[in-house]
């Protein structure tokens, strides 16, 4: 892929989170200051490439799961870039998770936070329980209109906790978009999950679920965040 490829490509995941609707030619002519037609080639590549998709219904382009995969390798090594309302959510994470008192109410107050700034479904286990909430904020997303993509969601929650002590990710941080979750995979989610030790385990995880369609360089900042803010209060 070339350097400008991945700018498009940047520009369409980015976009695409912001409006929900696919990106077209026009808008990205704009941002990089080229032809439609030069756009419209390189859109092309990408498609071929299987990084994006045209909707039969629009003239626009889309992430494919596996273009929102390549986005994410190659923000994670930059992510943490703030910018001022970025560093005004990390403070308001680290407030509410200090100001909590007994540690099942941090991770409880983690998890909230989580859900007001991200507006994803949000999640941690808390010994042998899995405590979510936002439920309303993942299924009033647009992409979860269709019955059958709402049945794929529930599934992937039912099977969610077992999955987590089963499998037990040990990275920071693991990302895990649309086909790639364990369960629920036509559910068009993704799982952003930050694990931490905690009173209750080595192993404890907080984390997101929602659309692909997604801030991940956001989202991804607050998660792991969120581990890194546990696990510092809770063996202080």
């Amino acid at each position: 892929m070339t350097p400008r490829q991945q700018a498009i490509l940047t520009a369409i995941v980015e976009q695409y989170a912001e409006v929900a609707s696919p990106v077209g030619s026009t808008l990205l002519a704009k941002l990089f200051n080229v032809s439609s037609a030069t756009i419209r080639a390189e859109m092309a590549e990408l498609e071929r490439l299987g990084f994006i998709d045209q909707p039969h219904t629009s003239a626009g382009r889309v992430p494919t799961d596996k273009g929102y995969r390549y986005y994410v390798n190659n923000i994670s090594a930059n992510f943490e870039k703030e910018d001022n309302e970025s560093r005004g959510a990390a403070r308001a994470l680290t407030a509410r998770v200090h100001s909590a008192g007994a540690p099942e109410r941090m991770i409880r107050n983690a998890v909230d936070t989580l859900v007001e700034l991200t507006h994803n479904l949000g999640m941690a286990t808390i010994g042998n329980q899995l405590y979510m909430s936002g439920l309303s904020n993942l299924f009033g997303q647009p992409e979860f209109m269709n019955a059958i993509q709402v049945q794929q969601v529930a599934r992937l929650l039912d099977n969610l906790e077992p999955w987590l002590r089963e499998a037990a990710p040990n990275e920071p941080l693991s990302v895990y978009i649309g086909q790639e979750n364990p369960v629920g995979r036509a559910a068009g989610c993704s799982l952003i999950i930050s694990r931490f030790r905690s009173p209750f385990s080595d192993a404890s995880y907080i984390g997101t679920l929602g659309p692909t369609r997604q801030s991940y360089k956001d989202v991804m900042s607050l998660v792991k965040r969120a581990g890194q803010e546990l696990e510092e209060v809770l063996y202080e």
